[in-house]
Parts: structure tokens; sequence; C-alpha cells
């Protein structure tokens, strides 16, 4: 199955100049993902959905979704006058349930682990999927992450597959040893190249704040898309690998 991680800034370019959902939701069909992680979802804005002509009726997980994605789970962090956003799943397979864990640690600024569990067929396997998006200062980042663990050990077997993605945020790179050590997490990038990939920003990649972490899968092709069409699509580099159980 191949996977896809972005945090897609809303639908906007960089510093917001030019609202381009529609682009997006091309680019990601055109990836092939089976499966795609995404951070700053809207799931609602009032204000925007009258100032822009080509604003979807719906949440901006089912536009993207639209016949490609049959399942989709959404989780509401971020709640203002004019709206929401979150973290989301695009899925082919079933998703058997999920759950939206809070791990804000300010009220100003509300951070979420969305956990699915999908049922791949003819597998017998249920596949955990995690889309997260940690805070922006270190300490939040360590208290997000151990709460990260803490949901790893108490609701999933340690024989089942796991897929851990999204925005760390995590650029002094203190995530890697810390989810090895608690929950045998490995970052796909780091296996396979050494390093993690530098994601941000997309013009000009300098801070890996990207990530990708797997537990009992088998992982090939990883890569980071900072050329055309993902260069103005964000102001990160999406991730894409392929999986195996």
């Amino acid at each position: 199955m191949k996977i896809l991680t972005l945090n897609m800034h809303k639908g906007f370019t960089s510093f917001n100049r030019k609202f381009i959902l529609h682009e997006l939701r091309e680019a990601i069909r055109g990836s092939g993902a089976d499966l795609v992680c995404l951070q700053e979802v809207l799931g609602d804005h009032q204000e925007h959905s009258t100032r822009y002509e080509a604003w979807p009726a719906g949440p901006q997980y089912e536009f993207l979704a639209d016949t490609i994605w049959s399942n989709f789970a959404y989780g509401q962090n971020a709640v203002y006058p004019a709206g929401h956003h979150g973290n989301a799943l695009l899925s082919k397979f079933p998703i058997l349930r999920h759950q939206n864990h809070d791990v804000s640690t300010h009220d100003h600024e509300r951070r979420g682990l969305l956990h699915s569990v999908l049922e791949i067929p003819s597998s017998g396997t249920e596949l955990h999927v995690i889309c997260t998006h940690l805070g922006l200062t270190g300490g939040q980042r360590m208290k997000q992450l151990n709460l990260l663990c803490d949901l790893i050990e108490r609701d999933i077997p340690a024989s089942d597959p796991v897929l851990v993605a999204g925005d760390f945020n995590d650029w002094r790179e203190k995530a890697h040893a810390l989810l090895q050590e608690r929950v045998g997490l490995q970052e796909v990038f780091i296996k396979a190249y050494g390093k993690a990939a530098r994601t941000f920003p997309v013009q000009f990649p300098l801070l890996r704040l990207d990530r990708v972490y797997v537990r009992n899968l088998e992982v090939s092709h990883p890569e980071a898309h900072t050329g055309a069409p993902w260069s103005h699509l964000s102001d990160h580099a999406p991730l894409s690998l392929e999986l195996q159980l």
C-alpha cells in the first residue's frame, strides 16, 4: 500500500497568498496513495466559505476524499469563532473505528492524535494509523510524545502493525530515541538513508519536521517531494512511501 502524509496548510500556499485546494486535490489523486494523512485540515470556516468563490460546500477532507477514498476520519483540534481544523485520514480501506485524543498542553494551541484502526482485506490484520501534528515548543512536544507512547502501550497490541505520520515540528530531532526506546517505532527515512527528510520550507527545505514512524511493517521507496507540483501547494513537502504488512 502507498502512503502520503502532508501538512496541507488549510488549502493555501505559503503565507496564505493563494487558495489552491483544487490543485492540491489533483496532486493527491495523482500520487496514487491508498492512505493519506493530513494535518491542518479545515473542517469548517464560515468566513472563507463566503470569501473564496471555489470554496467547497462541505469539509475539506470530504472534498479531498471525493470518489477516490471512500473512507475518512477527522480529528477536530483547534476551534475558533469562524470554524475549526485538525488532522484527517483518507483511506481506501475500511476504517473500523477511530478516536481523536487531545494532547494539548495550552488552551491557545490545541493538538491531537487521530488514531484510526483499519481493516486490510484478505490479510486478517488490523492496521493502526496515528496522524498527528505536535506543538511548537520542545516542552510541549516531549509531553505529547510521551502521551503518544502511552496511547500505543495502552491501546495497541505489541504484534499489530503501526503507522505514525505527520508534522512533528521536531526540528531538534528529539523524537527518534524516545519513540524507539519506549514503543519500538522506527523512522522510515532514518532507516533508509540515515537521516530524517528535510521538508520545511518546501521551496528550500532546511528543517526535518515531517516524519513517518512504523512498527511491524516493511517499508520501501520513502521519498520527500520538494519539486512540482508540490512546491507551491503548501509550506511543507509531503512524504510518501510504500508499506507491506
